[in-house]
C-alpha cells in the first residue's frame, strides 16, 4: 500500500535526510515521501524546524535542477529556487538514496498555479468573462502553458526517475483563495466563485470555437450573471442545484451548458500529453478534489490517460470519504491507482482516532493508499497519529 506524507524540501534540509527517513519509516510507518518539486508562495508556520518557525518560499519556483536542453525553445520556463543552490538538491538526494532510506519518492508537482509566471506571461493566464486576468493560473488551453507543464514533468521524470509524480493544478482554478490578500465585500457564494473562475481567454475562445461550441454566447451569459451578482445588496442563489447537479445545474442556459461540457477537453488532453511525454518508469497521478468538474476535470476520461488519482478529503467525515472514494473508483476503474489525501490539522482532526477512522473509511471503500498533509506543518507528536492511522489500515 502507498503510504506517504507531503513534505517540503526545506523540511528535509532542516531535519536532515537520515532523521526524516527514520521518522517516516519508524515513527509514522510510511513507505513513501512526497516532496514538492514546484511550488507557489505562502507563509508557513514550521513547528518542526529548529531554525525557522515562519517560512516564506519563493513564488512559482522549482526545487530541482532543470535540464536546459529541454527548455531552450520554450516560451514559459521554470526558475530554480535559490534554496536548491544554497542548501542542496533534495530531490536528487531522495532519489539516489532510496536504497538507504527505504522510501519511495513521489514528486508533488504544481503545474499551472504560478503567479510569478502568470505575471511574466499575461497572455497565457485564465481570464474571466470580462477579460480580466487571473495571474495565478496559467491556462490549460494555452499552447505555451501546456508546453511548460508537459516539459516540467518530462524533465523531472527523465532526469530524476521518481516512483510517482503527483500533478497539482493541471486544470482551471477557482476564483477565491488562489491569490494573496484577497478582498471581497460582496460575499461571494459558491456559484459566484465558479462563474468568476470560468475562463474566456483567447486560447479558450479559439479552442472552443474550433470544437463548434457557442463560446461567445456562453461568455455573454456568464458576464451577465457576474454583473448581476455585483449589483445585489446581499448574495443570492441563482442555481439551487449547484454544485450537486454538476454542469446540468446550468441546463436552462444552453450555450453555457455546452461550454461547460467542452471545458474538460483542454484539461484531459493536457494530462494525456504530460503522461505521454513522461518517462514510463514514473507513475503519473492527478491530485484532485471531490467536485473536480469545477476545475474542468473529467475523472473517467483522465483515468484512461494517466495512472490514477489522489482525492483530497481533508475535512470530511468517514462516511463522506467512503462515498468520494467509491465514486472515484467507479470513474477510474479497478486497475488504476486511487489514493486519498488526509490532513493532520487541528481542529479538523482532534485526536488519533479521528484520523484513523478517516483512513480506514477510504481504504475500506477501495483506496490503494494514503497521503498525509503535511510533515513540516504539524507538531512531531502528530506523527504518532499518522502511525495509528497506518496501523488501522495495515
Amino acid at each position: 500500500m502507498h503510504l506517504s506524507m507531503w513534505t517540503y524540501p526545506w523540511d528535509i534540509q532542516d531535519q536532515g535526510l537520515d532523521r526524516i527517513a527514520a521518522e517516516f519509516r519508524n515513527r509514522a510507518g510510511l513507505n513513501t515521501i512526497s516532496m514538492s518539486t514546484s511550488y507557489h508562495a505562502g507563509r508557513f508556520l514550521q513547528p518542526r524546524s529548529p531554525r525557522q518557525k515562519a517560512y516564506f518560499p519563493e513564488d512559482g519556483t522549482v526545487y530541482f535542477r532543470p535540464d536546459e536542453s529541454l527548455w531552450q525553445d520554450k516560451l514559459i520556463r521554470p526558475l530554480m529556487a535559490a534554496n536548491v543552490t544554497e542548501r542542496g538538491d533534495m530531490l536528487e538526494a531522495l532519489t539516489r538514496g532510496r536504497g538507504v532510506t527505504g522510501l519511495k519518492v513521489s514528486c508533488w508537482t504544481v503545474c499551472l498555479h504560478n503567479s510569478r509566471l502568470g505575471m511574466l506571461h499575461p497572455d497565457h493566464v485564465t481570464r474571466n468573462a470580462f477579460g480580466n486576468a487571473n495571474y495565478y493560473n496559467l491556462c490549460p488551453s494555452s499552447p505555451a502553458a501546456r508546453a511548460y507543464a508537459v516539459t516540467l514533468v518530462r524533465d523531472i521524470t527523465m532526469n530524476y526517475r521518481p516512483d510517482m509524480v503527483e500533478l497539482e493544478s493541471p486544470n482551471f482554478m477557482g476564483f477565491a483563495h488562489e491569490y494573496h490578500h484577497e478582498k471581497d465585500g460582496v460575499g461571494l457564494n459558491a456559484e459566484d466563485d465558479f462563474l468568476l473562475s470560468l475562463c474566456f481567454c483567447d486560447h479558450c475562445m479559439t479552442r472552443a470555437a474550433r470544437a463548434g461550441v457557442p463560446v461567445e454566447g456562453a461568455r455573454r451569459t456568464v458576464a451577465r450573471f457576474i454583473a448581476e451578482l455585483c449589483e445585489r445588496d446581499v448574495p443570492e442563489r441563482q442555481f439551487p442545484e449547484f454544485p450537486a447537479a454538476g454542469i446540468d445545474a446550468f441546463g436552462d442556459h444552453p450555450d453555457l451548458h455546452a461550454y461547460l461540457a467542452w471545458r474538460s477537453e483542454p484539461v484531459t488532453s493536457l494530462i494525456g500529453e504530460i503522461k505521454a511525454a513522461a518517462d514510463p518508469a514514473s507513475r503519473i497521478v492527478l491530485i484532485d478534489l471531490k467536485d473536480g468538474w469545477l476545475g474542468g476535470v473529467d475523472p473517467s476520461a483522465v483515468g484512461k490517460l494517466c495512472d490514477g488519482a489522489i482525492l483530497c478529503c481533508y475535512d470530511m467525515e468517514p462516511n463522506a470519504i467512503g462515498d468520494v472514494i467509491r465514486t472515484g473508483r467507479a470513474a477510474l476503474g479497478s486497475e488504476k491507482f486511487l489514493g486519498v489525501g488526509l490532513r493532520v490539522f487541528y481542529p479538523e482532526v482532534g485526536e488519533a482516532a479521528i484520523l484513523a477512522a478517516r483512513a480506514k473509511a477510504a481504504v475500506d471503500a477501495g483506496a490503494d493508499g494514503v497521503n498525509f498533509y503535511n510533515y513540516g506543518l504539524i507538531p512531531a507528536k502528530r506523527l504518532d497519529w499518522v502511525k495509528a492511522a497506518v496501523a488501522a489500515i495495515s
